[in-house]
């Protein structure tokens, strides 16, 4: 997806809600659990009852990848059920040698036709450039994350410098695409962050993880996080698609979906 049909759709639906699809068959509704195909079947009555309060859907493939070839398909068919309209993110934290990601670009890009993947970038410029190497497809860097580890690495500051490790990432693998072809994950739990993140790319999309039950807040990501073409895609899982725990979940699914997209609104405003 081309970076101003993604601006355009946010415009038009005054929201910037991405919905997380980490779909774990032993949370669904009981209803669902004896279905031959649980997981597409959850998915899909999702999707039906999000669509209209988002613009990106955000498929964590650690939860079907955990089920083997029937997870594999589950993932497929939910992709294809997701409107064209809306941006597709593969959450699968791909990055090795240059040959080995040219085959994890194909899966994701060609095989399951996603919009994005999300990148981790410590093994260098080679590790990730074969995702940028295709026409209306992003690369989704990790930045600085919302998990506690963060701390471990991604804040240390360098030697014999001011700047720290998440900044440098920044500042580098910014040089190595431009802001139609890559994103930067910055975890809602570090809004406290976002104002010097913004200082460094200013203009880049920014996936924002950690609203909801990570305790990140909207209003403070929102006040310093966007952009004149709103610049983020934040992302909520567990408090939409799992605020129903009956055959009425997707009513509670849309009301949440809903409430994200009011209070996105007034932002853009």
């Amino acid at each position: 997806m081309h970076r101003n049909i993604l601006v355009e759709q946010i415009r038009k639906k005054k929201t910037y809600l991405c919905v997380g699809l980490d779909t774990d068959i032993s949370k669904i509704p009981p209803h669902l659990k004896n279905s031959s195909n649980a997981i597409f079947e959850f998915n899909k009555a999702i999707i039906d009852a999000t669509k209209d309060y988002c613009v990106s859907y955000k498929i964590n493939t650690a939860f079907y990848e955990a089920m083997g070839a029937k997870g594999w398909d589950a993932m497929a068919q939910t992709v294809q059920y997701i409107p064209g309209t809306h941006f597709k993110i593969a959450d699968a934290k791909r990055g090795d040698i240059g040959n080995t990601s040219s085959q994890y670009a194909k899966a994701f890009f060609e095989t399951l036709q996603f919009d994005a993947v999300t990148i981790a970038p410590y093994m260098g410029e080679d590790s990730v450039r074969p995702f940028l190497e295709y026409e209306n497809k992003w690369g989704i860097v990790l930045g600085l994350t919302s998990n506690k580890g963060a701390n471990d690495f991604e804040m240390l500051s360098l030697q014999n410098s001011q700047e720290r490790l998440y900044e440098k990432v920044l500042t580098e693998v910014s040089k190595w695409g431009n802001v139609n072809n890559l994103m930067f994950v910055t975890g809602a739990t570090q809004a406290s962050e976002l104002e010097n993140i913004r200082k460094i790319i200013p203009d880049h999309f920014l996936l924002v993880p950690g609203v909801g039950f990570q305790g990140g807040s909207l209003q403070e990501v929102s006040r310093y996080g966007l952009n004149g073409d709103c610049g983020l895609l934040v992302n909520a899982s567990r408090a939409i698609i799992y605020a129903g725990k009956d055959e009425h979940f997707t009513t509670e699914a849309t009301a949440i979906a809903k409430q994200y997209q009011a209070e996105m609104a007034s932002y853009l405003k």
